[in-house]
């Protein structure tokens, strides 16, 4: 794990702090290719320089983010937007989280990805990568 990433984790709450240590390792072990960093203040790991994954502390708990998740179709990710392609799931605690939907959407993050990398330069619009 980054040294960045075990300071963020290590600044949460126990709880939060458990939920952000399972979702750093399940993260490191499905992309053991993506770079990781800390991005805008939260931990983000990023697959050919485009943001995949990432997660951050937020009211309702650990937001756990993936920036192609609307086009994953699970029922379990909150898609808020439909401009930008992000989907999402809060977690409180490490038992809410389930590794085999987990594993399956950090599969999906691979192989389903836009292209945020560019999105400036393209003036907001974003391309398919796979």
């Amino acid at each position: 794990m980054h040294p960045e990433i075990r300071s963020y984790n290590d600044g949460q709450e126990a709880d939060h702090r458990g939920v952000c240590d399972v979702l750093a390792s399940e993260i490191d072990r499905a992309l053991p290719e993506a770079e990781n960093r800390i991005w805008h203040g939260h931990p983000v790991w990023f697959l050919d320089g485009n943001p995949t994954v990432g997660y951050s502390r937020q009211k309702p708990g650990i937001r756990l983010m993936f920036w192609s998740g609307a086009d994953f179709e699970e029922a379990g990710l909150n898609v808020v937007g439909r401009k930008f392609k992000d989907a999402s799931v809060f977690y409180n605690r490490v038992p809410e989280i389930d590794p085999v939907q987990l594993r399956r959407w950090l599969e999906k993050a691979r192989d389903i990805r836009w292209d945020y990398r560019n999105l400036v330069r393209r003036k907001g619009r974003l391309e398919k990568l796979t």
